[in-house]
């Protein structure tokens, strides 16, 4: 496979336990995952909040990847020094540099199985094309949130996310372990094939843009003032049309979704729905719009230069 790297990570958040319970596996037993005779380098992303099981200590570590934090030398907090780390030891141009970097992450929310891509980089659509091909798995393209910024995969030349839910927060479930491991194992067949210029991608890629997101109802004192609706949990992926059940307050009544009309003929596709991590961050759900792709040549193009990406060993 030429010079390439994989980094594999898990527990970016540190409680999410189902990636890192894994990664014990195959560490222990290597002949458990399926690597497609790649070279994976696997990490615990935030092993402090892993042992203490919660998401993060000081920062969320998952919005720690952005120029401006890594380069700031006055900025101490754990997880800002545990990104550069990464950064020093597996990133491109670090001791031992990675291509790619897969972070492996479980939601509270009915996700499923999924793919989340930054951007629009060729070799990242490249590569959920190809897993999309191989699984079926929905794919959710962030971009265009200010508010939302620093993501881990960012800052390796090819990588993406892998969401699998719902599962509850410092929970291993056999469930989430198998389809994390497909969905990975997917991942590497297809950087497999890039890297031995035999990938085929599909004639298009199905992908959910990132619209906008919802908070809840709140009182003057940042008090939650109405509950997602139960009729609208576990919806992900499923169109939100106006006038369906949005809110839940205590008195029994509904407020119905009531979008401006911009967003009602776009933007109808809600993900993430009750995250329970995204409420300090001010989202009840996302919403995106569905779009086609055709794939283009120049995406298995980029993608099939990943083993190169990377410094040498």
């Amino acid at each position: 496979m030429g010079q390439g790297r994989v980094l594999v990570v898990a527990a970016t958040h540190g409680n999410e336990r189902n990636a890192p319970w894994l990664l014990e596996q195959w560490r222990a037993r290597p002949e458990l995952l399926n690597a497609a005779g790649l070279d994976l380098q696997l990490e615990i992303g935030n092993p402090d909040a892993f042992a203490a099981n919660r998401r993060y200590l000081d920062r969320d570590l998952n919005r720690c990847f952005t120029p401006e934090l890594l380069a700031d030398a006055s900025r101490a907090e754990r997880e800002v020094q545990r990104a550069r780390a990464l950064l020093v030891a597996h990133g491109p141009d670090g001791e031992q540099p990675c291509g790619v970097a897969l972070d492996l992450h479980s939601t509270t929310s009915a996700m499923g199985n999924s793919l989340v891509v930054y951007g629009r980089r060729p070799a990242d659509l490249a590569l959920a094309a190809g897993i999309q091909a191989r699984l079926g798995l929905p794919v959710y393209l962030h971009e265009a949130d200010a508010a939302q910024t620093g993501f881990l995969v960012e800052r390796w030349p090819v990588g993406l996310v892998i969401e699998v839910g719902p599962v509850p927060q410092g929970l291993v479930a056999a469930a989430i372990c198998r389809q994390t491991q497909l969905a990975l194992e997917a991942a590497l067949d297809t950087l497999a094939a890039a890297a031995l210029s035999t990938l085929r991608l599909p004639c298009h890629l199905q992908v959910h843009l990132h619209h906008s997101s919802l908070d809840l109802p709140r009182h003057p004192d940042g008090t939650p003032a109405a509950a997602l609706h139960p009729q609208l949990q576990h919806r992900d992926w499923r169109p939100l049309e106006p006038g369906d059940p949005l809110y839940w307050r205590a008195d029994g009544t509904t407020l119905a979704y009531a979008p401006a009309a911009e967003a009602a003929s776009l933007a109808r596709w809600p993900v993430f729905i009750n995250e329970a991590a995204y409420g300090e961050k001010g989202i009840a759900l996302s919403l995106c719009r569905r779009e086609i792709w055709a794939c283009q040549p120049s995406w298995a193009e980029a993608l099939g230069c990943w083993p190169q990406m990377a410094g040498p060993l």
